[in-house]
Protein backbone atom coordinates (compact mmCIF):
# COMPACT_ATOMS: atom_id res chain seq x y z
CA UNK A 1 0.00 0.00 0.00
CA UNK A 2 1.45 3.75 -1.04
CA UNK A 3 2.17 5.61 2.57
CA UNK A 4 0.29 9.05 0.49
CA UNK A 5 -0.56 10.55 -2.46
CA UNK A 6 2.56 11.82 -4.15
CA UNK A 7 1.59 15.57 -4.55
CA UNK A 8 0.95 15.27 -0.76
CA UNK A 9 4.53 14.06 0.31
CA UNK A 10 5.57 17.22 2.41
CA UNK A 11 8.75 18.09 4.99
CA UNK A 12 6.15 16.16 7.94
CA UNK A 13 7.52 12.92 6.11
CA UNK A 14 10.86 13.90 6.27
CA UNK A 15 13.56 10.93 7.00
CA UNK A 16 10.73 8.78 6.68
CA UNK A 17 10.17 5.65 4.19
CA UNK A 18 7.60 6.03 1.92
CA UNK A 19 6.28 3.94 -1.00
CA UNK A 20 4.12 5.97 -3.69
CA UNK A 21 2.71 4.87 -6.72
CA UNK A 22 2.11 6.81 -10.00
CA UNK A 23 2.99 8.15 -13.64
CA UNK A 24 6.36 9.52 -14.75
CA UNK A 25 5.37 12.99 -15.90
CA UNK A 26 9.17 14.10 -16.93
CA UNK A 27 12.40 12.31 -16.65
CA UNK A 28 15.73 14.00 -16.49
CA UNK A 29 19.27 12.43 -16.69
CA UNK A 30 21.87 14.96 -15.07
CA UNK A 31 24.70 13.03 -15.93
CA UNK A 32 24.73 10.09 -13.49
CA UNK A 33 21.83 11.56 -11.75
CA UNK A 34 18.44 10.40 -12.82
CA UNK A 35 15.42 12.76 -11.39
CA UNK A 36 11.88 11.69 -12.01
CA UNK A 37 9.01 13.72 -11.47
CA UNK A 38 6.09 11.65 -10.56
CA UNK A 39 2.59 12.39 -11.06
CA UNK A 40 -1.02 11.62 -9.42
CA UNK A 41 -4.16 13.56 -9.05
CA UNK A 42 -2.87 15.44 -6.30
CA UNK A 43 0.24 16.45 -8.20
CA UNK A 44 3.67 16.21 -8.43
CA UNK A 45 6.99 14.68 -6.71
CA UNK A 46 10.96 14.39 -6.92
CA UNK A 47 12.53 11.60 -7.18
CA UNK A 48 16.35 10.98 -6.94
CA UNK A 49 17.97 8.27 -8.50
CA UNK A 50 21.25 7.57 -7.82
CA UNK A 51 23.60 4.95 -9.61
CA UNK A 52 24.98 3.82 -6.18
CA UNK A 53 21.90 1.33 -6.29
CA UNK A 54 22.61 -0.17 -9.48
CA UNK A 55 19.58 -2.85 -9.76
CA UNK A 56 17.37 0.71 -9.02
CA UNK A 57 19.38 2.33 -11.31
CA UNK A 58 18.74 0.33 -14.38
CA UNK A 59 15.69 0.18 -14.37
CA UNK A 60 15.52 4.18 -14.13
CA UNK A 61 17.36 4.31 -17.15
CA UNK A 62 14.68 2.39 -18.77
CA UNK A 63 11.83 4.40 -17.83
CA UNK A 64 10.09 7.19 -19.87
CA UNK A 65 7.23 9.68 -19.62
CA UNK A 66 3.72 8.18 -18.76
CA UNK A 67 4.93 4.88 -17.54
CA UNK A 68 3.48 3.37 -14.59
CA UNK A 69 5.79 3.10 -11.55
CA UNK A 70 5.80 2.34 -7.58
CA UNK A 71 8.61 4.13 -5.75
CA UNK A 72 10.07 3.13 -2.19
CA UNK A 73 12.26 5.78 -0.58
CA UNK A 74 13.84 8.38 1.74
CA UNK A 75 12.19 11.74 2.07
CA UNK A 76 14.86 14.38 2.46
CA UNK A 77 14.70 18.30 2.06
CA UNK A 78 16.21 19.65 -1.51
CA UNK A 79 19.17 21.40 -1.47
CA UNK A 80 19.08 24.98 -0.56
CA UNK A 81 18.04 27.19 -4.06
CA UNK A 82 16.22 24.19 -5.21
CA UNK A 83 13.05 24.54 -3.84
CA UNK A 84 9.35 24.90 -5.67
CA UNK A 85 6.98 27.36 -3.62
CA UNK A 86 4.03 26.67 -6.24
CA UNK A 87 3.83 22.47 -4.76
CA UNK A 88 3.26 21.10 -1.24
CA UNK A 89 5.72 18.75 -2.40
CA UNK A 90 8.41 21.33 -3.10
CA UNK A 91 10.60 21.72 0.04
CA UNK A 92 11.47 18.06 -0.18
CA UNK A 93 12.58 14.77 -3.02
CA UNK A 94 12.28 11.42 -2.23
CA UNK A 95 15.62 8.85 -2.47
CA UNK A 96 14.59 6.37 -4.60
CA UNK A 97 15.53 2.62 -3.05
CA UNK A 98 13.54 0.42 -5.47
CA UNK A 99 11.79 1.38 -8.54
CA UNK A 100 9.46 -0.66 -10.22
CA UNK A 101 7.67 -0.45 -13.52
CA UNK A 102 4.47 -1.67 -13.19
CA UNK A 103 3.40 -0.75 -16.83
CA UNK A 104 5.11 0.40 -19.50
CA UNK A 105 3.63 3.33 -22.30
CA UNK A 106 3.92 3.78 -25.52
CA UNK A 107 5.09 7.18 -26.64
CA UNK A 108 2.09 9.85 -25.85
CA UNK A 109 0.47 11.55 -28.87
CA UNK A 110 1.56 14.75 -27.64
CA UNK A 111 2.82 15.93 -24.39
CA UNK A 112 1.10 16.57 -21.09
CA UNK A 113 2.72 19.77 -20.55
CA UNK A 114 1.73 21.25 -24.36
CA UNK A 115 -0.50 24.39 -23.89
CA UNK A 116 -1.39 24.50 -27.58
CA UNK A 117 -2.86 21.23 -28.20
CA UNK A 118 -6.00 21.30 -30.20
CA UNK A 119 -9.44 20.57 -28.95
CA UNK A 120 -9.77 17.74 -31.44
CA UNK A 121 -7.07 16.31 -30.05
CA UNK A 122 -7.89 16.57 -26.42
CA UNK A 123 -11.09 14.93 -26.91
CA UNK A 124 -9.86 11.98 -29.06
CA UNK A 125 -7.48 11.31 -26.92
CA UNK A 126 -9.60 12.29 -23.78
CA UNK A 127 -8.24 9.64 -21.29
CA UNK A 128 -4.44 10.98 -22.03
CA UNK A 129 -6.07 14.70 -21.66
CA UNK A 130 -7.54 13.76 -18.43
CA UNK A 131 -4.29 13.21 -16.93
CA UNK A 132 -3.15 16.65 -17.21
CA UNK A 133 -2.87 18.83 -13.81
CA UNK A 134 -5.62 21.38 -15.02
CA UNK A 135 -7.92 18.33 -15.78
CA UNK A 136 -6.76 16.64 -12.72
CA UNK A 137 -8.04 19.97 -10.84
CA UNK A 138 -11.10 20.88 -12.56
CA UNK A 139 -12.37 17.29 -11.76
CA UNK A 140 -11.14 17.28 -8.12
CA UNK A 141 -13.18 20.67 -8.06
CA UNK A 142 -16.39 19.45 -9.61
CA UNK A 143 -16.36 16.68 -6.66
CA UNK A 144 -15.83 19.49 -4.43
CA UNK A 145 -18.87 21.21 -5.12
CA UNK A 146 -20.93 17.80 -6.03
CA UNK A 147 -19.91 17.03 -2.04
CA UNK A 148 -20.78 20.45 -0.90
CA UNK A 149 -24.21 20.41 -2.18
CA UNK A 150 -25.09 17.13 -0.65
CA UNK A 151 -23.55 18.26 2.47
CA UNK A 152 -25.96 21.42 2.48
CA UNK A 153 -28.86 19.71 1.62
CA UNK A 154 -28.47 16.70 3.95
CA UNK A 155 -28.38 19.44 6.71
CA UNK A 156 -31.64 20.80 5.86
CA UNK A 157 -33.39 17.56 5.60
CA UNK A 158 -32.88 17.53 1.50
CA UNK A 159 -33.44 13.76 0.27
CA UNK A 160 -31.48 12.29 -2.68
CA UNK A 161 -33.99 10.54 -5.09
CA UNK A 162 -33.76 9.44 -8.40
CA UNK A 163 -36.31 9.78 -11.67
CA UNK A 164 -36.67 7.87 -14.39
CA UNK A 165 -33.94 8.42 -17.42
CA UNK A 166 -36.50 6.41 -19.66
CA UNK A 167 -39.71 8.53 -19.59
CA UNK A 168 -42.32 10.15 -21.81
CA UNK A 169 -41.83 12.20 -24.63
CA UNK A 170 -43.54 15.71 -23.59
CA UNK A 171 -41.91 17.93 -26.23
CA UNK A 172 -41.66 21.41 -24.82
CA UNK A 173 -39.17 23.18 -26.07
CA UNK A 174 -35.88 21.81 -26.89
CA UNK A 175 -36.25 18.18 -28.87
CA UNK A 176 -36.26 14.92 -26.75
CA UNK A 177 -33.50 12.08 -27.51
CA UNK A 178 -36.20 9.15 -28.48
CA UNK A 179 -35.41 5.64 -26.97
CA UNK A 180 -37.06 3.00 -29.30
CA UNK A 181 -38.68 0.62 -27.39
CA UNK A 182 -38.04 -3.03 -28.36
CA UNK A 183 -41.02 -5.09 -26.38
CA UNK A 184 -43.84 -1.77 -27.57
CA UNK A 185 -43.09 -2.25 -31.35
CA UNK A 186 -43.74 1.03 -33.03
CA UNK A 187 -43.35 3.12 -29.30
CA UNK A 188 -40.83 5.57 -27.64
CA UNK A 189 -39.07 6.76 -24.28
CA UNK A 190 -37.71 10.00 -24.25
CA UNK A 191 -34.80 10.83 -21.95
CA UNK A 192 -35.19 13.55 -19.80
CA UNK A 193 -34.76 16.94 -20.37
CA UNK A 194 -35.25 17.58 -16.77
CA UNK A 195 -36.93 16.17 -13.61
CA UNK A 196 -39.74 18.62 -13.55
CA UNK A 197 -42.97 16.32 -13.33
CA UNK A 198 -41.29 14.03 -11.19
CA UNK A 199 -40.05 16.16 -8.35
CA UNK A 200 -43.93 17.72 -8.73
CA UNK A 201 -45.08 14.42 -8.55
CA UNK A 202 -42.71 14.06 -5.37
CA UNK A 203 -44.35 16.55 -3.94
CA UNK A 204 -47.51 15.58 -3.99
CA UNK A 205 -46.40 12.02 -2.76
CA UNK A 206 -45.36 13.44 0.55
CA UNK A 207 -41.32 13.75 0.15
CA UNK A 208 -41.36 17.48 1.07
CA UNK A 209 -37.70 18.51 0.46
CA UNK A 210 -35.89 16.72 -2.41
CA UNK A 211 -33.05 16.95 -4.36
CA UNK A 212 -30.82 15.35 -7.04
CA UNK A 213 -27.49 15.73 -8.73
CA UNK A 214 -28.69 14.20 -12.02
CA UNK A 215 -28.06 14.20 -15.88
CA UNK A 216 -30.47 15.80 -18.30
CA UNK A 217 -30.97 15.24 -22.19
CA UNK A 218 -31.41 18.27 -24.96
CA UNK A 219 -31.14 17.47 -28.75
CA UNK A 220 -30.32 20.93 -29.73
CA UNK A 221 -27.94 23.20 -31.22
CA UNK A 222 -24.46 23.10 -29.42
CA UNK A 223 -22.21 26.07 -27.60
CA UNK A 224 -19.78 26.74 -25.82
CA UNK A 225 -21.48 26.34 -22.80
CA UNK A 226 -24.15 23.46 -23.82
CA UNK A 227 -23.98 19.73 -23.98
CA UNK A 228 -26.65 17.26 -25.25
CA UNK A 229 -26.10 15.75 -21.77
CA UNK A 230 -25.80 17.75 -19.01
CA UNK A 231 -25.85 17.75 -15.17
CA UNK A 232 -28.32 19.79 -12.66
CA UNK A 233 -28.48 20.23 -9.56
CA UNK A 234 -32.03 19.92 -9.26
CA UNK A 235 -34.18 20.59 -5.79
CA UNK A 236 -37.91 20.81 -5.10
CA UNK A 237 -39.56 21.79 -1.64
CA UNK A 238 -42.95 21.80 -0.41
CA UNK A 239 -44.88 25.02 1.94
CA UNK A 240 -42.31 27.43 1.21
CA UNK A 241 -42.56 30.64 -0.11
CA UNK A 242 -41.01 32.04 -3.48
CA UNK A 243 -38.90 34.19 -1.05
CA UNK A 244 -37.67 31.66 1.32
CA UNK A 245 -36.95 28.93 -1.60
CA UNK A 246 -34.72 31.92 -2.76
CA UNK A 247 -33.17 31.80 0.51
CA UNK A 248 -32.32 28.25 0.99
CA UNK A 249 -30.42 28.36 -2.19
CA UNK A 250 -28.77 31.62 -1.91
CA UNK A 251 -26.84 30.31 0.98
CA UNK A 252 -26.39 26.71 -0.28
CA UNK A 253 -24.41 28.64 -3.22
CA UNK A 254 -22.54 30.99 -0.99
CA UNK A 255 -21.57 27.84 1.12
CA UNK A 256 -20.42 26.11 -1.99
CA UNK A 257 -17.80 28.85 -3.40
CA UNK A 258 -16.65 29.50 -0.42
CA UNK A 259 -15.84 25.90 0.88
CA UNK A 260 -15.03 24.81 -2.46
CA UNK A 261 -12.93 28.00 -3.74
CA UNK A 262 -12.67 30.38 -0.74
CA UNK A 263 -14.64 32.67 -2.48
CA UNK A 264 -17.11 35.09 -0.09
CA UNK A 265 -20.07 35.73 -2.03
CA UNK A 266 -22.35 39.32 -0.99
CA UNK A 267 -24.37 38.33 2.48
CA UNK A 268 -27.16 39.26 0.45
CA UNK A 269 -27.51 38.90 -3.35
CA UNK A 270 -29.42 42.01 -4.44
CA UNK A 271 -32.43 41.41 -6.52
CA UNK A 272 -33.44 42.82 -10.37
CA UNK A 273 -37.33 42.94 -11.46
CA UNK A 274 -36.60 41.26 -15.53
CA UNK A 275 -38.06 44.34 -16.56
CA UNK A 276 -35.38 46.42 -15.38
CA UNK A 277 -32.77 44.02 -16.10
CA UNK A 278 -34.14 44.02 -20.03
CA UNK A 279 -34.30 47.81 -19.51
CA UNK A 280 -30.78 48.80 -18.43
CA UNK A 281 -29.17 45.92 -19.74
CA UNK A 282 -30.89 44.62 -22.66
CA UNK A 283 -30.40 40.46 -20.64
CA UNK A 284 -31.78 38.72 -18.64
CA UNK A 285 -28.76 37.38 -17.09
CA UNK A 286 -26.59 40.65 -17.11
CA UNK A 287 -23.06 40.45 -16.02
CA UNK A 288 -22.71 43.15 -13.31
CA UNK A 289 -18.93 43.34 -13.81
CA UNK A 290 -19.54 46.00 -16.32
CA UNK A 291 -20.44 49.56 -15.51
CA UNK A 292 -22.46 50.22 -18.50
CA UNK A 293 -26.11 50.00 -18.79
CA UNK A 294 -28.56 51.24 -21.29
CA UNK A 295 -30.04 54.27 -22.25
CA UNK A 296 -34.01 54.61 -23.14
CA UNK A 297 -34.12 56.74 -26.20
CA UNK A 298 -37.59 55.40 -28.14
CA UNK A 299 -39.57 58.10 -27.07
CA UNK A 300 -36.91 61.21 -28.37
CA UNK A 301 -36.89 59.29 -31.64
CA UNK A 302 -40.37 59.46 -32.83
CA UNK A 303 -40.16 62.57 -34.75
CA UNK A 304 -36.66 62.91 -36.14
CA UNK A 305 -35.70 62.69 -39.91
CA UNK A 306 -33.41 59.58 -39.88
CA UNK A 307 -35.63 57.10 -40.00
CA UNK A 308 -33.49 54.13 -39.40
CA UNK A 309 -33.93 55.84 -35.78
CA UNK A 310 -37.72 56.92 -35.99
CA UNK A 311 -39.24 53.64 -38.28
CA UNK A 312 -38.33 51.06 -34.76
CA UNK A 313 -39.58 54.40 -32.53
CA UNK A 314 -42.68 54.50 -33.99
CA UNK A 315 -42.77 50.61 -34.74
CA UNK A 316 -44.80 47.88 -32.40
CA UNK A 317 -41.96 46.49 -30.73
CA UNK A 318 -39.35 48.61 -31.76
CA UNK A 319 -36.60 50.69 -29.63
CA UNK A 320 -34.03 52.83 -29.46
CA UNK A 321 -31.25 52.77 -26.79
CA UNK A 322 -27.75 54.32 -26.17
CA UNK A 323 -24.93 52.91 -24.89
CA UNK A 324 -22.43 55.67 -23.05
CA UNK A 325 -19.28 54.52 -23.08
CA UNK A 326 -16.84 57.26 -20.78
CA UNK A 327 -13.60 57.60 -22.49
CA UNK A 328 -14.63 55.93 -25.76
CA UNK A 329 -13.56 58.62 -28.00
CA UNK A 330 -10.33 57.67 -28.46
CA UNK A 331 -11.98 54.71 -30.57
CA UNK A 332 -10.38 54.16 -33.73
CA UNK A 333 -12.44 53.95 -36.61
CA UNK A 334 -11.71 50.42 -36.98
CA UNK A 335 -12.00 49.63 -34.15
CA UNK A 336 -15.82 50.44 -34.38
CA UNK A 337 -15.88 49.00 -37.47
CA UNK A 338 -14.77 45.70 -35.71
CA UNK A 339 -17.97 46.59 -33.07
CA UNK A 340 -20.26 46.90 -36.33
CA UNK A 341 -19.73 43.48 -37.66
CA UNK A 342 -19.53 42.53 -33.76
CA UNK A 343 -23.39 43.05 -33.09
CA UNK A 344 -23.67 42.38 -37.28
CA UNK A 345 -23.77 38.48 -35.51
CA UNK A 346 -26.88 39.58 -33.37
CA UNK A 347 -29.17 41.07 -36.45
CA UNK A 348 -28.02 44.73 -35.82
CA UNK A 349 -28.08 46.15 -39.40
CA UNK A 350 -25.69 48.80 -38.30
CA UNK A 351 -23.75 50.52 -35.17
CA UNK A 352 -24.59 54.59 -35.34
CA UNK A 353 -22.08 56.28 -32.89
CA UNK A 354 -21.53 59.51 -31.83
CA UNK A 355 -18.18 61.16 -30.16
CA UNK A 356 -18.69 63.73 -27.56
CA UNK A 357 -15.78 66.22 -28.47
CA UNK A 358 -17.00 69.46 -26.59
CA UNK A 359 -20.66 69.54 -24.85
CA UNK A 360 -20.43 73.64 -24.72
CA UNK A 361 -20.59 73.59 -28.10
CA UNK A 362 -23.79 71.68 -29.01
CA UNK A 363 -24.50 69.97 -32.64
CA UNK A 364 -20.74 71.29 -33.13
CA UNK A 365 -19.09 69.52 -30.52
CA UNK A 366 -20.59 66.47 -31.50
CA UNK A 367 -18.81 64.20 -34.76
CA UNK A 368 -20.73 61.58 -36.36
CA UNK A 369 -22.22 60.97 -39.91
CA UNK A 370 -25.67 60.67 -37.81
CA UNK A 371 -25.78 63.87 -36.26
CA UNK A 372 -27.19 66.21 -39.11
CA UNK A 373 -30.75 64.08 -39.12
CA UNK A 374 -30.86 64.84 -35.53
CA UNK A 375 -32.80 67.97 -34.49
CA UNK A 376 -30.98 70.00 -32.10
CA UNK A 377 -33.71 69.15 -28.93
CA UNK A 378 -33.71 65.42 -29.59
CA UNK A 379 -29.07 65.83 -29.89
CA UNK A 380 -29.45 67.54 -26.23
CA UNK A 381 -31.86 65.17 -24.83
CA UNK A 382 -29.32 62.48 -25.83
CA UNK A 383 -26.32 63.87 -24.20
CA UNK A 384 -28.47 64.73 -21.00
CA UNK A 385 -30.22 61.67 -20.43
CA UNK A 386 -26.54 59.81 -21.09
CA UNK A 387 -24.60 62.29 -18.70
CA UNK A 388 -22.21 62.07 -21.89
CA UNK A 389 -19.02 64.27 -20.90
CA UNK A 390 -16.64 65.27 -23.74
CA UNK A 391 -13.97 62.32 -24.40
CA UNK A 392 -16.82 60.19 -24.62
CA UNK A 393 -18.75 57.79 -27.03
CA UNK A 394 -22.26 56.90 -27.45
CA UNK A 395 -23.31 53.87 -29.37
CA UNK A 396 -26.71 53.54 -30.46
CA UNK A 397 -29.03 50.14 -31.53
CA UNK A 398 -32.41 50.77 -33.13
CA UNK A 399 -34.66 47.98 -34.54
CA UNK A 400 -36.78 45.22 -33.13
CA UNK A 401 -36.39 45.07 -29.10
CA UNK A 402 -35.42 41.49 -29.13
CA UNK A 403 -32.12 42.69 -32.17
CA UNK A 404 -31.59 45.70 -30.04
CA UNK A 405 -31.38 43.92 -26.26
CA UNK A 406 -29.39 40.86 -28.18
CA UNK A 407 -26.79 43.34 -30.16
CA UNK A 408 -25.95 46.36 -27.88
CA UNK A 409 -26.40 43.73 -24.91
CA UNK A 410 -23.55 41.94 -26.21
CA UNK A 411 -21.86 45.15 -27.06
CA UNK A 412 -22.07 46.31 -23.27
CA UNK A 413 -20.60 43.09 -22.22
CA UNK A 414 -17.67 42.97 -25.02
CA UNK A 415 -16.50 46.84 -24.25
CA UNK A 416 -16.54 46.24 -20.85
CA UNK A 417 -14.48 43.02 -20.96
CA UNK A 418 -12.19 44.38 -23.37
CA UNK A 419 -8.27 45.38 -23.03
CA UNK A 420 -10.39 49.29 -23.27
CA UNK A 421 -12.31 48.48 -21.24
CA UNK A 422 -10.22 46.66 -18.69
CA UNK A 423 -7.81 49.65 -18.44
CA UNK A 424 -10.35 52.23 -17.95
CA UNK A 425 -12.44 50.53 -15.21
CA UNK A 426 -15.49 49.73 -17.01
CA UNK A 427 -14.90 46.29 -15.47
CA UNK A 428 -14.88 45.35 -12.23
CA UNK A 429 -13.33 41.94 -11.21
CA UNK A 430 -14.38 39.26 -9.13
CA UNK A 431 -18.04 37.79 -9.04
CA UNK A 432 -21.15 40.07 -9.30
CA UNK A 433 -24.03 37.68 -8.37
CA UNK A 434 -27.71 38.23 -9.25
CA UNK A 435 -31.46 37.07 -8.34
CA UNK A 436 -33.69 38.48 -11.51
CA UNK A 437 -37.39 37.94 -10.86
CA UNK A 438 -40.99 38.73 -11.78
CA UNK A 439 -40.49 37.10 -15.21
CA UNK A 440 -43.12 37.00 -18.10
CA UNK A 441 -45.26 33.91 -17.70
CA UNK A 442 -45.55 34.35 -21.11
CA UNK A 443 -43.82 35.63 -24.64
CA UNK A 444 -45.50 35.32 -27.99
CA UNK A 445 -44.16 33.46 -30.72
CA UNK A 446 -45.10 35.16 -33.88
CA UNK A 447 -43.73 32.26 -36.37
CA UNK A 448 -46.30 30.31 -34.46
CA UNK A 449 -48.71 32.59 -34.04
CA UNK A 450 -49.30 32.06 -30.25
CA UNK A 451 -48.40 32.53 -26.39
CA UNK A 452 -45.87 29.91 -25.45
CA UNK A 453 -44.25 29.84 -21.91
CA UNK A 454 -41.09 31.69 -20.84
CA UNK A 455 -40.06 29.41 -18.52
CA UNK A 456 -42.31 25.98 -18.33
CA UNK A 457 -45.85 25.71 -18.19
CA UNK A 458 -46.19 24.46 -14.57
CA UNK A 459 -44.62 28.13 -13.34
CA UNK A 460 -46.92 30.01 -11.19
CA UNK A 461 -48.20 33.51 -12.02
CA UNK A 462 -48.26 36.00 -9.14
CA UNK A 463 -51.08 36.14 -6.93
CA UNK A 464 -53.51 38.20 -8.48
CA UNK A 465 -52.31 37.45 -12.41
CA UNK A 466 -54.17 34.41 -12.90
CA UNK A 467 -57.12 36.15 -14.72
CA UNK A 468 -54.69 37.91 -16.81
CA UNK A 469 -53.60 34.77 -18.50
CA UNK A 470 -57.03 34.76 -20.59
CA UNK A 471 -57.75 38.40 -20.73
CA UNK A 472 -53.86 40.04 -21.31
CA UNK A 473 -51.46 36.79 -21.62
CA UNK A 474 -48.36 39.64 -21.84
CA UNK A 475 -49.02 41.26 -18.53
CA UNK A 476 -49.20 38.27 -16.67
CA UNK A 477 -45.93 37.55 -14.46
CA UNK A 478 -44.82 34.46 -12.51
CA UNK A 479 -43.58 33.26 -9.03
CA UNK A 480 -39.80 32.60 -11.70
CA UNK A 481 -36.77 33.43 -10.53
CA UNK A 482 -32.95 32.88 -12.07
CA UNK A 483 -30.05 33.05 -9.98
CA UNK A 484 -26.97 34.93 -12.45
CA UNK A 485 -23.51 35.26 -12.02
CA UNK A 486 -20.59 37.48 -14.00
CA UNK A 487 -23.22 37.51 -17.09
CA UNK A 488 -24.23 33.43 -16.52
CA UNK A 489 -27.39 32.07 -15.61
CA UNK A 490 -26.12 29.54 -13.21
CA UNK A 491 -29.82 28.23 -11.82
CA UNK A 492 -33.55 29.21 -12.68
CA UNK A 493 -36.37 28.02 -10.78
CA UNK A 494 -40.44 28.77 -9.94
CA UNK A 495 -43.39 27.93 -7.24
CA UNK A 496 -44.83 25.85 -9.52
CA UNK A 497 -48.97 25.39 -10.01
CA UNK A 498 -50.83 22.93 -7.60
CA UNK A 499 -54.02 23.41 -7.59
CA UNK A 500 -55.57 21.82 -11.42
CA UNK A 501 -57.73 24.26 -12.59
CA UNK A 502 -55.04 26.87 -12.74
CA UNK A 503 -53.02 24.35 -14.57
CA UNK A 504 -55.89 24.36 -16.86
CA UNK A 505 -55.98 28.28 -17.39
CA UNK A 506 -52.17 27.78 -18.83
CA UNK A 507 -53.12 25.50 -20.60
CA UNK A 508 -55.64 27.16 -22.30
CA UNK A 509 -53.25 30.39 -22.89
CA UNK A 510 -50.80 27.96 -24.60
CA UNK A 511 -52.91 26.91 -26.97
CA UNK A 512 -52.98 23.34 -25.20
CA UNK A 513 -56.60 21.87 -25.33
CA UNK A 514 -58.06 19.39 -23.32
CA UNK A 515 -57.02 15.98 -25.20
CA UNK A 516 -53.61 17.57 -25.57
CA UNK A 517 -53.19 18.40 -21.87
CA UNK A 518 -54.62 14.72 -21.10
CA UNK A 519 -52.17 12.95 -23.67
CA UNK A 520 -49.52 14.99 -22.91
CA UNK A 521 -49.44 15.24 -19.05
CA UNK A 522 -52.71 14.03 -17.57
CA UNK A 523 -50.68 11.83 -14.88
CA UNK A 524 -49.52 15.46 -13.39
CA UNK A 525 -52.96 16.58 -13.98
CA UNK A 526 -54.22 13.67 -12.16
CA UNK A 527 -51.78 14.08 -9.43
CA UNK A 528 -52.81 17.50 -8.75
CA UNK A 529 -56.25 16.41 -7.59
CA UNK A 530 -54.98 14.44 -4.71
CA UNK A 531 -54.31 17.68 -1.81
CA UNK A 532 -51.08 18.91 -3.96
CA UNK A 533 -48.82 20.92 -1.82
CA UNK A 534 -47.75 24.28 -2.66
CA UNK A 535 -44.12 23.54 -3.84
CA UNK A 536 -41.42 25.03 -5.94
CA UNK A 537 -37.97 24.37 -6.64
CA UNK A 538 -34.64 25.62 -8.79
CA UNK A 539 -32.34 23.50 -10.91
CA UNK A 540 -29.00 24.89 -10.55
CA UNK A 541 -26.03 23.61 -13.82
CA UNK A 542 -23.51 21.92 -12.23
CA UNK A 543 -21.58 22.48 -15.42
CA UNK A 544 -21.70 25.80 -15.52
CA UNK A 545 -20.73 26.92 -12.21
CA UNK A 546 -18.31 24.45 -12.06
CA UNK A 547 -16.55 26.12 -15.38
CA UNK A 548 -16.52 29.66 -13.88
CA UNK A 549 -14.98 28.41 -10.57
CA UNK A 550 -12.29 26.61 -12.84
CA UNK A 551 -11.58 29.84 -15.05
CA UNK A 552 -12.62 27.27 -17.93
CA UNK A 553 -13.14 28.19 -21.80
CA UNK A 554 -15.97 25.59 -21.81
CA UNK A 555 -17.92 23.25 -19.97
CA UNK A 556 -16.20 20.98 -21.73
CA UNK A 557 -13.05 21.38 -19.02
CA UNK A 558 -15.10 20.26 -16.21
CA UNK A 559 -16.65 17.46 -18.27
CA UNK A 560 -14.66 14.19 -17.97
CA UNK A 561 -16.19 12.30 -21.68
CA UNK A 562 -17.70 15.58 -23.33
CA UNK A 563 -19.81 15.68 -26.67
CA UNK A 564 -18.09 18.73 -29.57
CA UNK A 565 -20.75 20.59 -30.55
CA UNK A 566 -21.66 18.48 -33.53
CA UNK A 567 -22.68 16.26 -30.86
CA UNK A 568 -20.08 13.15 -31.33
CA UNK A 569 -17.56 11.48 -28.60
CA UNK A 570 -14.12 11.22 -30.64
CA UNK A 571 -12.89 8.96 -27.76
CA UNK A 572 -15.75 6.20 -28.35
CA UNK A 573 -16.55 7.31 -32.30
CA UNK A 574 -20.41 7.39 -31.08
CA UNK A 575 -22.64 7.86 -32.53
CA UNK A 576 -22.02 4.98 -34.53
CA UNK A 577 -24.33 2.85 -36.96
CA UNK A 578 -25.90 -0.17 -35.37
CA UNK A 579 -26.72 -3.52 -37.54
CA UNK A 580 -29.48 -4.57 -39.87
CA UNK A 581 -30.70 -6.91 -36.93
CA UNK A 582 -30.25 -4.65 -34.19
CA UNK A 583 -32.54 -2.52 -36.20
CA UNK A 584 -35.17 -5.01 -36.93
CA UNK A 585 -35.86 -5.88 -33.20
CA UNK A 586 -36.36 -1.99 -32.61
CA UNK A 587 -38.90 -2.22 -35.49
CA UNK A 588 -37.32 0.45 -37.34
CA UNK A 589 -36.28 0.82 -41.12
CA UNK A 590 -33.44 3.29 -42.40
CA UNK A 591 -34.40 5.69 -45.05
CA UNK A 592 -31.96 5.55 -48.03
CA UNK A 593 -31.49 9.62 -48.60
CA UNK A 594 -32.75 10.56 -51.97
CA UNK A 595 -29.72 11.52 -54.58
CA UNK A 596 -29.44 15.42 -55.33
CA UNK A 597 -31.51 16.12 -58.19
CA UNK A 598 -28.98 17.85 -61.24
Amino acid sequence: MRTCYTGQVSTEHLDQIVTLFGWVHRRRDHGGVIFVDLRDREGLAQVVCDPDRAQMFEVAERIRNEYCVKVIGKVRRRPAGTENTQILSGQIEILCHELEILNASVTPPFQLDDENLSETTRLTHRVLDLRRPPMQQNLMLRYRVTMEVRKYLDSLGFVDIETPMLTKSTPEGARDYLVPSRVNAGHFFALPQSPQLFKQLLMVAGFDRYYQITKCFRDEDLRADRQPEFTQIDCETSFLSETEIRAIFEQMIRVVFRNAIGVDLPDEIPQMTYADAMRLYGSDKPDLRVQLQFTELTDVMKDVDFKVFSGPANAEGGRVVALRVPGGGEMTRSEIDAYTQFVAIYGAKGLAYVKVNDTSKGRDGLQSPIVKNLHDAALATIIERTGAANGDIIFFGADKAKVVNDAIGALRTKIGHSEFGRRTGLAESGWKPLWVVDFPMFEYDEEAARWVAVHHPFTSPKDGHEDYMETDPGRCLAKAYDMVLNGWEIGGGSVRIHREQVQSKVFRALKIGPEEARAKFGFLLDALQYGAPPHGGIAFGLDRIVTMMAGAESIRDVIAFPKTQRAQCLLTQAPSAVDEKQLRELHIRLRVPEPAKA
